[in-house]
């Protein structure tokens, strides 16, 4: 896709086992963990019947009869939608300050998904939301290298000595920040637009990497993620993948959905 980069450098299922409730809450796909979190707190939630209030309670999921007021937790059908976000919109299910937030652009379709990874408030393009939390870890686990391309635009001419110490890397914060490829697309001594890649997408990386070097980014758009890309998807717009374009588009990531029914462990 676009100008060629040059770069600086099956799961099994395991036997049933003891979880915190919280996170078998937000393994099943029903809740986020702080969701869960505050649905148990709130004594709402019940296991084997009786009301549980300590989130980090231990059960197993497989074995356990798990209840949000009164009505059993079953295991949410397994989907996945790719969302072009808009510019100002936030990463979260509920913002106290009232501002957007990518599932109230999803309405009902949002039930049950959780975002896979984050993209910030001023960052648009691609983001994945999924039922599938197990492949979500997977995808943004920094050990996962799975890659991620950006378009950028950032203040001032980017040098061809710059371009090098964005993929050589440098320090920030006590962390080490670093681009996987960087290609020069157009620049002036206005701003330069670059299409950039990424391998473990670290908090604010890209925004962090230019400033430590003297440019303020502009804008920033995620066009890709492992094999998915944007493609012409309209901003707040939003599409279904299926389990097939997924296991093509991430070789190796584990997957709940196996051969039409829900099926791995959590």
């Amino acid at each position: 896709m676009g100008p060629t980069m040059t770069a600086a450098r099956p799961t099994r299922g395991r036997p049933p086992g003891r979880v915190s409730l919280n996170r078998a809450l937000s393994k099943l796909g029903i809740a986020s963990r702080a969701e869960a979190t505050r649905l148990i707190a709130a004594g709402r939630v019940t296991v084997d019947g009786r009301v549980v209030r300590d989130p980090a309670a231990a059960v197993v999921p497989e074995r356990a009869v798990i209840a949000i007021d009164g009505q059993p937790a079953a295991r949410a059908a397994w989907r996945t939608l790719l969302l072009h976000k808009p510019r100002g919109v936030l990463t979260t299910r509920a913002d106290p300050g009232g501002r957007p937030t990518v599932f109230d652009l999803l309405g009902e379709a949002g039930a049950h998904l959780v975002p896979v990874g984050r993209l910030d408030l001023a960052t648009t393009g691609l983001l994945l939301l999924t039922t599938d939390t197990r492949f979500a870890a997977w995808a943004t686990d920094p050990a996962s290298a799975v890659p991620r391309l950006y378009v950028v635009t950032v203040r001032g001419e980017v040098s061809d000595e710059t371009a090098a110490r964005l993929t050589a890397g440098v320090e920030d914060a006590g962390e080490r920040l670093a681009a996987d490829a960087v290609t020069i697309r157009k620049r002036s001594r206005r701003e330069t637009h670059l299409l950039v890649r990424l391998r473990e997408g670290k908090n604010r990386e890209l925004r962090r990497l230019f400033a430590a070097l003297g440019h303020e980014v502009t804008r920033l758009t995620r066009v890709a993620f492992g094999g998915l890309e944007l493609g012409a998807l309209a901003p707040g717009a939003w599409r279904p993948v299926s389990v097939e374009e997924l296991r093509a588009a991430f070789p190796g990531a584990p997957l709940a959905f196996e051969k039409g029914t829900l099926g791995g462990s959590l």
